[in-house]
C-alpha cells in the first residue's frame, strides 16, 4: 500500500464537560476505502469537522504530505483535497447541475464585465458525470433529480475540487437497494482514481462489500480496526458497543387477543388514484410495511393520519369510522404518526425536550386556560425516564440530541397520549445499532401492551427481524402479506418488484 498522504496523531477535542475525542489516530492512503463506525455520540462527526477545518482540535497533530499542522482552516482543508458528501445534501433546487457544482467558484470571462463562463463550466462537469456513470446532464435542474442522483451530484462537486480524500456521511440512508448498489459502484470507481474514501454509515452490511479497512470509535476513543478479511457486521458491532447484540426478533407475549383495531377498506390515496388498499392491523402486533421507495408507503401513512385526504374508501379504528383528512380526529381516535423526517416534521428543534413532548396535548397541561410550565416539565421527566432519553435535563433543546434520542422524543410525545395505533415511518433511519435495538425493544413493549404498531421501513433486515407480519407495497397497492414464518428477503423482494400478488389474507 502507498504511503499515507494524511495522518492524524493523538487527536483530542474537549468540549465543556465532554471529552469528544480522546487520542484518536487515523491514516488515509490513496486507493483506500475506510469505513468509520461508532454509535451516535462516539465522535465521528467531531473528527470529520476537524478534517474539514470547521473545528480545531484541543491537541494532537495533523500531517498532510509530510507537513505538520496543529489544526486546519477550511481553506487549508480544501487545498489539501479534502471534500465532503453530506447526509443533509447541500444543493440548490432552483439551479441546474452545473451551477451547483461550481457554486461560489464560477469561472469568469469578459474582463471587467466578469461574466460567468457557462460553456467552460458545462465542459468541466460532463467528464465528472461520465466518471460517476450519472444518468443526467449538466443542464438538468436539481429539482428534477432523485435522492440517489443528488448524492452522485454531491460527489461530482467534491471531484471538481480535485479531491484526494472524500468523506461520505450516511450517503445511502435515503436510497433504495438498487440505488445503494449503484453508489457502491461509484465509490469503487473513485478508488481506481486514487481517491481515498472515508465512508460513515450505520448500514454495516455495505462496509462488508466495499471497505478495505474499518475504524471504530467508542465514546470518543479508538475502539479498534478491522482489516478486509475481518470485516463482518458482528465484528463491527462488538467494536462499536463492546458487546454482541442479540437477535433482532423478539416473539410477542403469549395470550394476545389480536383484535382488529385499524381497518382499511378500498382506501385510495391521492398519490395512487388507480389503486385501492385493503389492510387490517391488529392490537398487539408489529406489522411491517415494506416496498421500494416510491411504492406509496409514506403516502398511505399520511392518508391514514389525515395529512392527505383519501379520494375514496373507509378507515375504521376499533370499528368506528375515522373522518378523512383530519389529523385532529385521528389523534382523538388514538392514531398517531411518527414521521419519516423527524427533524423537519416530528420535532421543534429549538424547543426543549419537555415542550416537544407536551405540545400535542397542551390542554392537559393547563389550569384555567393557562399552560403551566411545572406540568409540562413533570410530563417530560416522566417520559424521559420511561423511554431512557439520554440528556442531562428535559430543558435541553431537542436539536442538540443524537438521532436516537430525538426519535425517542418523537415517540414520547405520542406515548404520553396512550395510542391505539402507532404508525412509525422509517423509525431507525440515521440511528446507530445500539439505539436501533432500544427502538425495536420499545416497539415490542408497546405491542405487548396492546398497541397496534405499523412499521414502515426500507431496511430489509429490520422488516424481517422485527415484524410479526409484513405487508409489501408495489405501485400504490398491497401486493401481498407475509406471515412470520414466510418472511425472507426473497419473499419480500418478489412482492416489492412484481405485480404478481401474493397472499392477501394472512
Amino acid at each position: 500500500m502507498a504511503e499515507p498522504f494524511l495522518v492524524l496523531t493523538d487527536i483530542c477535542k474537549s468540549n465543556p464537560g465532554v471529552q469528544a475525542l480522546d487520542h484518536v489516530c487515523l491514516a488515509a492512503h490513496p486507493r483506500e476505502i475506510i469505513g468509520l463506525v461508532g454509535e451516535n455520540g462516539a465522535g465521528k462527526s467531531t473528527l470529520m469537522k476537524i478534517l474539514g477545518g470547521v473545528v480545531q482540535p484541543s491537541s494532537g497533530m495533523i500531517r498532510i504530505d509530510g507537513r505538520d499542522h496543529a489544526g486546519l482552516t477550511v481553506a487549508q482543508s480544501m487545498a489539501a483535497g479534502i471534500a465532503f458528501g453530506h447526509q443533509e445534501l447541500n444543493l440548490f433546487d432552483n439551479l441546474d447541475v452545473t451551477a451547483n457544482v461550481f457554486i461560489c467558484r464560477e469561472p469568469l470571462m469578459g474582463g471587467p464585465l466578469r461574466l460567468v463562463d457557462r460553456r467552460k463550466m458545462a465542459a468541466a462537469v460532463q467528464p465528472l458525470l461520465d466518471t460517476l456513470g450519472a444518468d443526467f446532464t449538466p443542464q438538468t435542474m436539481v429539482a428534477d433529480l432523485s435522492i440517489a442522483q443528488r448524492q452522485i451530484l454531491e460527489i461530482a462537486k467534491a471531484l471538481s475540487q480535485d479531491a484526494r480524500l472524500l468523506i461520505l456521511d450516511e450517503p445511502t440512508s435515503s436510497l433504495t437497494m438498487a440505488e445503494t448498489a449503484r453508489l457502491l459502484e461509484v465509490i469503487a470507481r473513485l478508488k481506481e482514481r486514487r481517491v481515498c474514501v472515508i465512508f460513515v454509515t450505520h448500514r454495516l452490511n455495505e462496509l462488508t462489500e466495499c471497505a478495505d479497512r474499518v475504524v471504530a470509535l467508542r465514546d470518543g476513543k479508538p475502539a479498534g480496526d478491522l482489516t478486509r478479511a475481518d470485516i463482518t457486521p458482528a465484528a463491527m458491532i462488538r467494536l462499536m458497543i463492546g458487546r454482541d447484540l442479540k437477535a433482532l426478533y423478539t416473539p410477542p407475549q403469549p395470550g394476545r387477543t389480536l383484535e382488529p383495531v385499524l381497518q382499511l377498506r378500498g382506501l385510495v390515496a391521492a398519490a395512487w388514484p388507480e389503486e385501492r388498499v385493503d389492510l387490517t392491523l391488529r392490537a398487539g402486533e408489529i406489522l411491517g410495511l415494506a416496498g421500494l421507495v416510491g411504492a406509496g408507503r409514506t403516502e398511505l401513512a399520511r392518508t391514514i393520519f389525515g395529512i392527505d385526504r383519501a379520494l375514496q374508501g373507509d378507515i375504521r379504528v376499533a370499528g368506528q369510522a375515522l373522518p378523512p383528512g383530519d389529523p385532529r380526529q385521528a389523534i382523538k381516535a388514538g392514531v398517531f404518526l411518527v414521521p419519516e423526517d423527524r427533524k423537519q416534521s416530528g420535532l421543534l428543534l429549538d424547543l426543549p425536550i419537555a415542550e416537544n413532548i407536551a405540545l400535542p396535548d397542551l390542554p392537559a397541561h393547563a389550569q384555567g386556560g393557562v399552560v403551566r410550565a411545572d406540568r409540562i416539565r413533570a410530563t417530560g421527566q416522566r417520559m424521559k425516564g420511561d423511554l431512557d432519553i439520554r440528556a442531562p435535563d428535559v430543558d435541553v433543546l431537542a436539536g442538540t440530541l443524537s438521532g436516537g434520542n430525538q426519535q425517542k422524543v418523537v415517540l414520547a410525545k405520542w406515548l404520553a397520549l396512550s395510542p391505539r395505533v402507532l404508525i412509525c415511518d422509517e423509525p431507525t433511519r440515521g440511528i446507530d445499532v445500539g439505539a436501533k435495538q432500544e427502538i425495536y425493544a420499545m416497539l415490542r413493549r408497546l405491542a405487548d401492551g396492546g398497541i397496534a404498531v405499523l412499521m414502515i421501513s426500507s431496511d430489509m433486515e429490520e422488516v424481517i427481524g422485527v415484524s410479526d407480519r409484513a405487508a409489501v407495497m408495489h405501485e400504490g397497492r398491497i401486493n401481498g402479506i407475509l406471515r412470520r414464518e414466510d418472511l425472507s428477503e426473497q419473499a419480500v423482494m418478489r412482492l416489492a418488484v412484481s405485480r404478481d400478488q401474493g397472499d392477501q389474507a394472512a
